[in-house]
């Protein structure tokens, strides 16, 4: 078999000071290609269960190169016989599915293996700047169809499978979602991984291996239940742990100064992070990256043996559950102390660990001679959101305590490293951590982060001077990165001696107007003066509020750190700029820039929907669109083409067709194919306003039932409405919209009366593959947050590149969708961004008159026609004027008629299918500007000033 790569380690003495030795790193065995090939032979040849198959054509000659071998179905064939029978997970005695998928998935990856080693012993041969890409999720979705697909295989792969007893699409729905992730934001960082593959640009991604996800959605009678995700039960196939490749990460203790002055982390609680990395292979080239995921534990010498035997089990295995559980699970609920603390570490242990591979790797480049200055010219790391921030404090922490820098030579390395990208405008998403906590946990970390607010502060003192104390500490509350802190010392001193000196000089200008006649002051009036003189001088700070806990504002450290701030949609950029991060925009325009979100073509398209790809290499005369999406403006000019028009609504009912045997399967709903599917995907959030949707569609169904059947046929349009995307466990109201979601569903779908002119299903536990099978069938999708709140979506754009038409508000990448696709091709409605605030102050002033309409569907929600479940809660959080969860906040009531009449438009133009056809096609058309191979092109040229490398 081809030799797996192998990647730099470091011990425990190399980052924390530990006395292990360091082992010398190596990155990968395979030196040249030819070494390679005698394992491929091997598994080739070697089928004990077949010996008569005939392997001529496979055979590879030693010296053939990797440009020369392409397998064939009878190669491929032999070689996932060859994982069946030699790398075993199953029984021998049979070749079911299940075993089937991971002998395949083991033959693919053999592929990928010759590449991934090829594409980094290249790497590091020339020594280019890489960019790391470190994110909290990773969305993958299955990858069987994507590797295959990116190595042009599929074909090789179907026939070989075919002959073998089993069908390619079978054997791939056998493989689980990876569970590293939750919504948009993993699977935007998994597209960017394709892109960068794609493109050939030099990148890794870093995040962390959860043992059990988020959780596995199931949807019951009450609603939304969670239990533990099962993808890792019967191993991953795809990774390879890498047990050389291993970082501590310290938790506790204290910081202490040693004799030469330096500071020194020690005690505590220590774990180790342990290396698996997973192939990202780009389409149609060699070029394969890395995504290394951390798992974390503990020595087995952490297992308390006397205490197992002395019968005390839980305090044997402590330190080991202790460690383990860091990776347990995604973003674990942090309502409590302990919630709070294992977030903390995990996002401590993924900024930690990625750090001091990024340096060990930089180091082993650099050879004997490092040089540090040099490190941002070679190194780019990009935080995905807050929750890597810890970056910035580790980065400074190693320069400084284990690599001798100066503060000076640490602090200008990191603000030349690291980049930020800013995904919400949400208040509660701006990441802040409790002091208290962090200086438990990681004590080095907050000097250190005290130091760079003290840097902030200077620079801002700088910039505006202290001469307006009032003005300065208006700046300084909104900049601060300590949130509630008193001042440093440093700065006190400065503005105590302003102080001093404006009291001075206010006390000479009154002795200049007195006149000479006016006598020595009295006593009354010299302990008047020395009264003023000591309120003067008293130490300018902020006002602290003894009620609130003091804070680290983590999206403002990332800010003040990184040397590049973006955002993710045009509209979102804006708002950065003009209100969440406004003061930091006027200190330093050139740091912000915009970078509107896309998605890969390749999973999104061209693998996802193989009936509507087809069509658009005949009609733009090539696959080039497959890698240069600006190839699907061709179709612009045939968007009124009767032929494109009628294999365009033929290939749209065939996945209909699929998605509702799906839905069938899923749920037990029978759909009719010939209804408009209307969806709404995403993660479920009162801003995403999946609400408003519901709402609309009891306002439908309360309408149906109020006609006489030939009515409702004449007055509207036949639609199945799906739902799909999970309500995190703790948010209590996303769970009631679920639970109202499901409760509306059960009693419109089993109304005779209505039959099929209205179905309502809810998906359960929506991830990638259900996203990849309704998203090809889906004819209207509905992107309707609260405009301004949503930084931009992706799903919008997937929906967009398979002829799917948006419903939605101008919020997001919706702005931009509408501007390509054409605002007859998009249905707009709803309240503006800038319209916002002004909606939510006329509310509070109790001006807000609700829609008639949207009174009488509360009132219909509350007369128990769905159900018994009392809504009462959901409802009333649309009613009153202020209070929290009162006062429709993401003003559903304000844009719901708005919405209706909306609706109406989409039923008009659905019953003209020409018309329909000629703007799904001019969606599909306009999608163009939402490849990530665009976003990810900026990138490289605008934020990580990187190259692509393309292997010879």
């Amino acid at each position: 078999m081809a030799s797996l790569p192998f990647s730099a380690t470091c011990s425990y003495s190399t980052f924390i000071g530990f006395d292990y030795r360091a082992r010398n790193p190596n990155l990968f065995f395979i030196r040249n290609s030819s070494s390679t090939f005698p394992g491929r032979n091997f598994f080739i040849k070697c089928v004990a269960s077949d010996q008569k198959q005939d392997l001529k054509e496979a055979q590879v000659n030693e010296e053939a190169s990797l440009d020369t071998f392409v397998p064939d179905a009878a190669s491929v064939a032999s070689s996932i016989k060859y994982h069946a029978e030699f790398t075993p997970a199953f029984s021998p005695d049979s070749f079911e599915l299940p075993k089937a998928f991971y002998a395949t998935a083991e033959s693919a990856r053999d592929s990928l293996i010759i590449n991934w080693n090829a594409t980094y012993e290249y790497y590091e041969k020339t020594n280019v700047k890489q960019a790391y890409y470190v994110s909290m999720e990773y969305l993958q979705g299955r990858a069987l169809l994507n590797a295959i697909g990116n190595l042009e295989l599929t074909g090789a792969y179907a026939e070989a499978l075919k002959k073998l007893g089993h069908n390619l699409e079978d054997v791939a729905r056998e493989e689980p979602d990876a569970a590293l992730g939750n919504g948009g934001l993993g699977r935007l960082a998994s597209c960017f991984l394709d892109s960068l593959a794609t493109l050939n640009y030099p990148a890794w991604g870093y995040g962390l291996r959860y043992k059990y996800g988020l959780f596995k959605q199931h949807i019951t009678k009450d609603g939304q239940e969670e239990v533990a995700e099962d993808w890792l039960e019967m191993g991953n196939p795809w990774e390879i742990v890498r047990n050389d490749v291993s970082y501590p990460v310290k938790f506790y203790g204290e910081v202490i100064t040693g004799p030469d002055g330096c500071k020194q982390w020690v005690g505590g609680e220590n774990v180790m992070a342990m290396a698996y990395d997973v192939p990202i292979p780009g389409y149609k080239t060699k070029t394969t990256i890395n995504l290394r995921l951390w798992s974390t534990k503990v020595s087995p010498e952490a297992f308390d043996l006397r205490a197992f035997n002395a019968g005390d089990h839980a305090k044997a295995y402590s330190a080991m559950k202790n460690a383990e559980k860091i990776c347990y699970i995604l973003y674990p609920g942090d309502e409590s102390l302990e919630g709070k603390t294992l977030r903390l570490k995990q996002q401590y242990t993924l900024c930690s660990a990625s750090l001091q591979d990024i340096i060990a790797r930089y180091e082993k480049r650099s050879g004997e001679s490092v040089n540090w200055e040099i490190f941002p010219d070679k190194v780019a790391v990009q935080m995905n959101d807050t929750h890597p921030t810890l970056c910035i404090p580790e980065l400074i922490r190693i320069l400084i305590d284990v690599k001798g820098l100066s503060w000076e030579q640490a602090w200008n390395i990191t603000q030349r490293t690291v980049a930020y990208t800013n995904h919400t405008v949400l208040p509660e998403a701006l990441e802040k951590w409790s002091l208290e906590l962090m200086e438990e946990l990681l004590p080095r970390h907050v000097e250190i982060i005290r130091l760079i607010d003290e840097e902030l502060i200077q620079t801002i003192i700088a910039e505006y001077g202290a001469e307006d104390l009032d003005l300065l500490q208006e700046k300084l509350k909104q900049m601060r990165i300590l949130d509630n802190i008193e001042l440093p010392e440093s700065v006190a001193e400065l503005f105590a001696e302003s102080e001093k000196i404006s009291a001075v000089d206010s006390i000479d200008e009154e002795e200049d107007d007195v006149s000479d006649e006016e006598t020595e002051p009295d006593d009354e009036n010299e302990q008047l003066e020395e009264q003023d003189m000591e309120k003067k001088t008293e130490v300018a700070s902020i006002e602290l509020d003894r009620k609130l806990p003091k804070m680290v504002r983590m999206a403002n450290l990332c800010v003040a750190a990184g040397y590049a701030v973006n955002g993710v949609a045009e509209i979102h950029s804006e708002i950065v700029k003009d209100e969440v991060f406004n003061e930091f925009y006027k200190l330093w325009p050139e740091k912000f820039q915009n970078k509107t979100n896309g998605v890969t073509p390749r999973r999104w398209i061209r693998f996802c929907n193989p009936d509507l790809s087809k069509i658009i290499t005949k009609w733009t005369g090539s696959e080039d669109w497959v890698v240069n999406t600006e190839k699907l403006m061709i179709l612009r000019k045939f968007a009124d083409n009767e032929d494109l028009q009628s294999v365009w609504r033929e290939a749209k009912r065939r996945n209909k067709v699929k998605v509702a045997s799906f839905l069938r399967e899923k749920t037990g709903y029978i759909v009719n194919p010939d209804a408009m599917f209307d969806v709404q995907v995403k993660r479920i959030h009162e801003y995403k306003r999946q609400l408003l949707n519901i709402m609309g569609i009891v306002y439908r169904y309360k309408k149906m039932k109020e006609m006489s059947p030939e009515e409702r046929k004449a007055g509207f349009v036949p639609r199945v409405c799906i739902f799909g995307g999970k309500a995190f466990a703790t948010y209590i109201q996303a769970k009631r919209i679920v639970k109202f979601i499901t409760d509306v569903g059960a009693t419109v779908n089993h109304d005779p009366e209505i039959g099929d002119l209205l179905k309502v299903v809810f998906v359960p536990d929506y991830n990638v593959s259900v996203a990849e099978m309704l998203i090809p069938g889906s004819e209207l999708s509905q992107h309707i947050s609260t405009a301004g709140m949503e930084a931009s979506g992706t799903s919008n754009m997937k929906f967009a590149m398979n002829g799917c038409i948006l419903i939605g508000t101008l919020d997001g990448a919706n702005v931009e969708i509408r501007q390509e696709v054409g605002e007859d091709n998009f249905f707009l409605f709803g309240a503006k961004a800038h319209e916002i605030n002004g909606l939510r102050n006329e509310r509070a002033e109790g001006k807000f008159v609700p829609d008639p309409r949207f009174e009488e569907v509360k009132a219909y929600v509350r007369s128990g026609v769905f159900g018994p479940y009392n809504y009462e809660e959901l409802m009333g959080s649309l009613e009153g004027n202020e209070g929290y969860g009162r006062a429709d906040y993401f003003l559903v009531g304000k844009d719901f008629p708005s919405y209706i009449e909306c609706q109406e438009k989409v039923d008009e133009a659905y019953r003209d299918q020409k018309r329909w056809t000629k703007m799904s096609i001019l969606n599909t058309a306009g999608s163009y500007k939402f490849s990530s191979d665009r976003t990810i092109h900026e990138y490289a040229r605008d934020i990580w000033r990187i190259d692509p490398v393309v292997l010879p």
